[in-house]
């Protein structure tokens, strides 16, 4: 494994799945995005109260939202060692999920694998603050997804 996941569920059901098919992304976008370092990251499925509550605190948004991503390393960061870089966290919020898949017409399974795609390119340092960034990044979260088949 060249992106280690270590996968929490905080969500009130116990949820089947969902560590395997965030491992089959990473180790994906791994190899298509050409890494070459070992690393690890934090999971974390919660709810909206539990979202909104770090979105208030961190973001000073007052609202939940589907998916959070905080990173440990900057971009340009290059540490030499035999650990894994650890790249962060990313927590989702399940409840969120449900509603999205069901507004954009889609399988549950599709909206979890985006978001945590999501989540991961931000932990890699990738951004959309502006539109030459969005186009970027949301054509290498279609591209992977595309890459593995998860298209509804």
């Amino acid at each position: 494994m060249k992106i280690k996941v270590n996968y929490q569920n905080y969500y009130s059901k116990r949820l089947v799945g969902y560590k395997a098919l965030f491992n089959e992304i990473a180790d994906f976008a791994y190899d298509y995005l050409k890494l070459d370092k070992k690393y690890e990251l934090s999971i974390s499925i919660v709810d909206d109260e539990t979202i909104h509550t770090y979105n208030k605190q961190y973001r000073n948004i007052d609202r939940p939202t589907d998916v959070l991503s905080f990173a440990f390393l900057d971009h340009e960061d290059n540490i030499i060692s035999k650990k894994p870089l650890q790249l962060g966290d990313i927590i989702i919020s399940f409840d969120t999920a449900i509603r999205q898949a069901n507004d954009y017409s889609h399988s549950l399974r599709r909206e979890m694998a985006f978001l945590f795609t999501h989540g991961l390119l931000h932990l890699l340092g990738y951004d959309h603050m502006v539109e030459e960034d969005e186009v970027e990044m949301f054509s290498l979260q279609d591209k992977i997804l595309e890459g593995l088949n998860i298209l509804r």
